[in-house]
């Protein structure tokens, strides 16, 4: 009998690319804005040897094109509104941007826009539901906000802020 599974090696590209290294580098950095590791992974697959990739880089940091402090800066500015310190910060790790350069970007997040989009989350999140008290709407809300990278003590600032919101709704 076969084994139901074979084990399958995994195919190298045989075909070499049709453009040069720091072309393709271009062509993917005129989409999005990438870090050093995401390039570097890129144009593996891709098929371009380690030393062309390796020099690639290296040119396009000279040129001005690949700056990971510039990356993670955008990258934190963009998904604020939406995701916490810890998600963005997980983020970025699993971008390749290193740990010291993604702290300095997320350093420049202020405090109070974080409780705010934590709030306008909460609030979408509650919608038009019906809590019997504070403590059941933290705990329905609470962990879909944690999820989302917000610390404890934000995520029970913004749920009391739309708890004590809807009371005063409800009173007038």
């Amino acid at each position: 009998m076969q084994p139901r599974y074979e084990h399958r090696q995994v195919r190298q590209r045989t075909k070499t690319p049709e453009i040069g290294a720091l072309d393709a580098g271009l062509n993917l950095l005129s989409r999005r804005a990438h870090s050093r590791v995401e390039i570097r992974r890129k144009l593996g697959r891709r098929g371009y040897g380690e030393e062309e990739v390796e020099s690639t880089v290296t040119r396009l940091v000279e040129l001005g094109y690949l700056d990971d402090r510039a990356f993670a800066k955008g990258h934190v500015r963009r998904r604020s509104s939406g995701l916490g310190r810890l998600a963005i910060s997980a983020e970025l790790a699993a971008r390749g941007v290193d740990r010291a350069v993604a702290d300095e970007a997320l350093g420049g997040l202020d405090a109070d826009a974080q409780l705010a989009s934590a709030t306008r989350l909460a609030e979408r999140l509650f919608g038009r539901k019906a809590f019997p008290g504070f403590r059941e709407m933290l705990n329905s809300v609470g962990p879909k906000l944690m999820r989302r990278g917000f610390s404890p003590g934000v995520v029970r600032s913004a749920c009391l802020a739309v708890w004590d919101g809807t009371l005063r709704d409800g009173e007038a």
